[in-house]
């Protein structure tokens, strides 16, 4: 089983900055990409950002270019998303998740690709 223990979320107002943490345990914890994703209230989970662990690929959807910054640390097995210049728009509960396995090919944009999922953590952008 692997653990992930989001952390990091909290109220700030627009245009301000958080930084969100992933913690993952697990004796099979054995990531190929590790991604963030977002859930408001009333709306579907969507893909936020997403990197591979073992070189430097990222994704990010549109809307949060130039704006959040998805790192890891290998060494602590610990996930980062950097998000400047938050939009009450941003408001949401925002999951940790990894695809444990290697795969040939794989959309990480979709959450049928993902194995494991952190209880998640609020942040909420006030205007």
């Amino acid at each position: 089983q692997v653990q992930l223990v989001e952390s990091g979320g909290g109220l700030v107002q627009a245009g301000g900055s958080l930084r969100l943490s992933c913690a993952a345990s697990g004796r099979t914890f054995s990531p190929y990409v590790m991604g963030w994703f977002r859930q408001a209230p009333g709306k579907e989970r969507e893909f936020v950002a997403a990197i591979s662990w073992g070189d430097f690929r990222t994704s990010y959807t549109d809307s949060v270019k130039d704006r959040f910054t998805i790192s890891r640390d290998n060494a602590k097995n610990t996930l980062y998303l950097q998000m400047n210049t938050l939009k009450p728009e941003d408001t949401a509960v925002y999951y940790c998740t990894v695809i444990n396995t290697w795969k040939l090919s794989s959309d990480w944009t979709r959450r049928s690709e993902y194995d494991y999922w952190g209880q998640g953590t609020q942040v909420t952008v006030s205007s």
